[in-house]
């Protein structure tokens, strides 16, 4: 049985990675200080002889007993009102927990996958985006500490891979959505569906011509998965190429719900991306991967949870 090692195990994608690498008979250690992470999401897995969780910040150095063959580093705030309130942190986690990963699967001889992102990208002069772009990147901008701790993690897993010879992965994950996203957390797929839940107005931020391209977790999982076991050490984009504005993509949530609320359009936060569609050429030919969950299904499923989840706050 091999053992993976996932940091930020208990968070949105940490915990359907968990439950995807037990399912593949895998030993799974997830790592999570809870910042904003959820124990709970991990509840599945609880009583299972496979799966052990660990309380800790992997900006302070660790270690996890036994063999290890992966470490997949998923730590990090993720979205604008984590890493705008934790930008310390989150610069922390990008930097010092990604050398505490790396330094980690360089003691055990283990494969050691980077959970990167489209934000590398920056508010991109390029469209699509493929790996090869390098960006257009506020670095001194409020959403700098999310862009630039992840291209820093980037520079420094690939430093490992060429002086040490670490074998690595990098994925750049691009919009993701699905169960267990947190209703409060500022990303626009829970943003619209609670407040079309609660029968508040939908919140577009500037005119709503910025366009997203939004892929479901178990697609994203799925990517992750092939990514990890394939021999392509450079980055790789996962996400869907299904381009559409904030403003088509609020009036389908709005008719996937059924209610009347009405749209309101707020100021474009500073350094907010107009584009974001991923080239995935690269994964489809690597990993012979691409989203196969439409978009009508996908909201479908996430709409289950958070009605679940919004009558549980209520009860």
């Amino acid at each position: 049985m091999k053992t993976a090692v996932v940091t930020g195990g208990a968070g949105f994608l940490g915990s359907h990675l968990c439950e995807r690498l037990v399912a593949e008979g895998m030993r799974v250690v997830a790592v999570d200080n809870l910042v904003t992470g959820k124990r709970e999401n991990l509840r599945a897995l609880d009583g299972s002889p496979a799966f052990s969780f660990l309380l800790h910040d992997v900006s302070r150095p660790f270690t996890i007993a036994g063999p290890v063959d992966y470490v997949l580093h998923f730590a990090s705030p993720a979205s604008p009102i984590d890493y705008l309130e934790l930008p310390i942190q989150t610069l922390k986690v990008g930097s010092l927990g990604t050398h505490n990963g790396l330094g980690l699967a360089k003691a055990k001889g283990a494969r050691f996958l980077l959970a990167s992102t489209s934000e590398v990208y920056g508010d991109p002069l390029v469209h699509p985006q493929p790996e090869s772009y390098w960006g257009n990147v506020n670095p001194v901008g409020p959403r700098g500490v999310y862009d630039e701790a992840k291209r820093f993690a980037e520079a420094m897993v690939m430093a490992y891979h060429r002086v040490h010879g670490l074998d690595t992965r990098i994925v750049r994950i691009f919009n993701t959505y699905g169960p267990r996203m947190r209703p409060r957390d500022g990303r626009v797929v829970p943003a619209f569906l609670q407040q079309a839940l609660t029968g508040r107005p939908l919140t577009v931020f500037g005119d709503g011509s910025q366009t997203r391209s939004f892929c479901y977790v178990d697609d994203l999982i799925e990517g992750i998965y092939r990514l990890l076991l394939s021999a392509q050490t450079d980055p790789v984009n996962i996400g869907n190429p299904h381009e559409m504005t904030i403003l088509e993509f609020a009036e389908t949530i709005r008719a996937a719900v059924g209610g009347d609320s009405e749209i309101v359009f707020e100021p474009l936060p500073v350094d907010d991306p107009k584009t974001r569609q991923p080239d995935i050429s690269l994964a489809r030919e690597v990993l012979g991967w691409e989203p196969r969950i439409s978009l009508d299904e996908g909201i479908r499923r996430t709409l289950d949870y958070f009605r679940e989840v919004l009558a549980r706050d209520q009860a």
